[in-house]
């Protein structure tokens, strides 16, 4: 038996199997909030301690998530939202093309002084102007993903006015003139701050994809560095490869530098 395996009882057993027929055949959907423990354990016809073996299982497989607390529960889990590093595109536009129904929510937006490591990742001095946006991206209403994004402030005068809801890259392409040539992506795995958990629906310490990019234009300037942190569980790394590599023995994919790491806890 694998370490993610759930040992369960014929009971639990022949109930998860119900459940997931419930999940196959939509009597419940992604992002349902099941009913109180009691009310579907009587439904079933099971005790309680046999549904929270059921539901523990399922959570395993990735098809429920629970969430604790006030305001929590057990939800029916989303599919996974496939990140495509093979093309420079927006998450909006990889969620639509997807199914999904893609949303954000402006956490914060400003005007600030870089710091030292978007400074180096910009090619800007320490304490020019960058603008400061940080936003929660939704799949089907569920949050995937938390953006931190900053961008040279002078090559984007009057950004923090305009409509942010939706793709950075189309509002950038189509106001300032600037497309996206190249991107280089660091992947590590962290985990939820308590603070990330909260914002996210997630619990302290759940594993997050954390990703680091930054973007030049077709002059080879950069334009954008951002950190994203993306729910692990709700969320797939997709990459397509030629098989093609550059001198420094990485993988070059679309125009894009791929480089994956992990970090220690």
């Amino acid at each position: 038996m694998g370490d993610d395996e759930v040992a369960l009882g014929p009971t639990a057993d022949d109930t998860r199997r119900r459940l997931e027929t419930m999940l196959r055949d939509g009597s419940l959907r992604p992002g349902q909030r099941l009913g109180a423990e009691r009310d579907l354990a009587v439904q079933l016809g099971v005790s309680r301690s046999t549904l929270r073996h059921a539901l523990g299982a399922l959570e395993v497989d990735g098809l429920v998530r629970r969430v604790p607390g006030r305001g929590g529960g057990t939800f029916v889990q989303h599919g996974k939202f496939d990140r495509d590093l093979s093309r420079i595109v927006g998450v909006p536009a990889l969620l639509r093309d997807q199914g999904f129904t893609a949303g954000s929510r402006i956490v914060s937006m400003s005007v600030v002084a870089a710091g030292q490591e978007a400074a180096t990742a910009l090619a800007i001095e320490p304490g020019s102007f960058v603008v400061d946006l940080v936003r929660i991206r939704l799949a089907d209403g569920t949050p995937i993903s938390l953006e931190h994004a900053q961008l040279p402030a002078d090559r984007v005068p009057g950004l923090p006015e305009r409509e942010l809801s939706g793709s950075l890259y189309e509002l950038l392409e189509r106001e300032y003139d600037l497309r996206p040539h190249e991107a280089v992506e660091r992947i590590e795995v962290a985990s939820a701050s308590r603070e990330v958990a909260s914002i996210l629906g997630v619990r302290p310490g759940d594993a997050m994809l954390s990703v680091t990019r930054t973007t030049v234009d077709v002059d080879d300037v950069p334009f954008e560095f951002s950190h994203d942190l993306f729910v692990a569980d709700r969320t797939r790394i997709v990459v397509k490869s030629p098989g093609a590599r550059d001198s420094a023995g990485r993988s070059r994919i679309g125009g894009r530098v791929l480089e994956l790491r992990h970090r220690g806890a």
